[in-house]
């Protein structure tokens, strides 16, 4: 008996609609039939939701979280996965007020470094989350070091995410502008912290490991759905 999933949406339209097809293509590769997996999507107001975290209101942040996860429990989901980043930043908060399972991005994400070896991953995704300490938390319990791109690089990624990417605009030279600032860090690896990011760049643009936070999390969650 599959899980229903239950996803916290909305945190962008664009990547929750990714991670819908995401699930349900990854589950066709596997099985080669339409029995896909029962999908929940609370959908959050993207601007209040980016608000309280410019604005630095936490507890709001996460009651506002919680609500989701109560929302989806009440509909019915088995387990609970957030449909981006930046709300890890409270994930272990939320979770100790949820009372179904969630799986946690980073863990997924920094499970699958260890697993190619990687040692020094960069971290892109939005200023808020490049500023969190969340995700170099995660990496370094395996033992692996995250670097952050500098002020002037953070402000150039964080508006290709809200100015572009967020509202489906994906342009080549915004993926050239993205790819020469990771390929100027001495890394083996790049986080794409922010579940918009591998709509613009995928594996076969650099030689450089990337990190799909996105079908990482989805893969995770599918496994989690279909397992006993």
């Amino acid at each position: 008996m599959k899980k229903k999933i239950g996803i916290i949406g909305g945190i962008s339209s664009a990547s929750t609609i990714q991670y819908y097809r995401t699930i349900t293509d990854l589950y066709f590769k596997q099985f080669n039939n339409y029995y896909y997996p029962e999908i929940i999507i609370d959908s959050l107001d993207f601007q209040y939701f980016t608000d309280l975290e410019n604005e630095n209101k936490k507890q709001e942040y996460i009651d506002y979280i919680v609500r989701s996860t109560n929302n989806l429990e009440k509909a019915g989901a088995g387990f609970i996965i957030m449909a981006a980043n930046s709300p890890h930043s409270v994930f272990e908060e939320v979770k100790k007020q949820t009372n179904l399972p969630m799986i946690s991005i980073v863990d997924t994400a920094a499970v699958y470094a260890l697993k190619n070896n990687l040692k020094k991953v960069l971290l892109t995704g939005i200023k808020y989350t490049m500023q969190s300490d969340f995700y170099p938390k995660g990496f370094n319990k395996l033992g692996i070091e995250v670097v952050i791109p500098s002020e002037e690089h953070k402000s150039i990624i964080n508006d290709i995410i809200f100015s572009e990417l967020v509202i489906n605009k994906f342009l080549n030279e915004t993926k050239k502008q993205f790819l020469g600032i990771i390929n100027s860090y001495y890394v083996d690896g790049v986080i794409l912290g922010c579940t918009e990011l591998p709509l613009l760049v995928n594996q076969n643009d650099t030689n450089i490991k990337l990190l799909d936070t996105l079908s990482l999390h989805c893969d995770a969650a599918l496994q989690f759905c279909i397992n006993e």
